[in-house]
């Protein structure tokens, strides 16, 4: 299975130690999605449709309320950079 080269970024922020944080309104409905580095830097490249789409493909899970994490699935997905560490 393909996925873009947005949802590529972001699968690589998350396996460097990234995280995923969703921002509620009070009616339950996502506000804001904060996308947190491993050096606590927060990007904004991350919008809620590529967010749905790496959800949908089981790429990110999150377990108990906590931050959505990369699963080994998107794992798999996600391609080698020479940058990785």
């Amino acid at each position: 299975m393909d996925i873009s080269r947005a949802e590529q970024r972001i699968l690589h922020l998350l396996a460097q130690g990234g995280s995923i944080e969703l921002i509620r309104n009070d009616d339950r409905k996502i506000e804001k999605l904060l996308l947190h580095t491993r050096d606590g830097w927060i990007l904004t490249a991350l919008d809620l449709e590529t967010f749905r789409k790496l959800k949908r493909k089981k790429a990110i899970s999150s377990a108990g309320g906590k931050p959505y994490r990369i699963t080994t699935r998107g794992l798999v997905l996600v391609r080698a950079q020479p940058d990785n560490r």
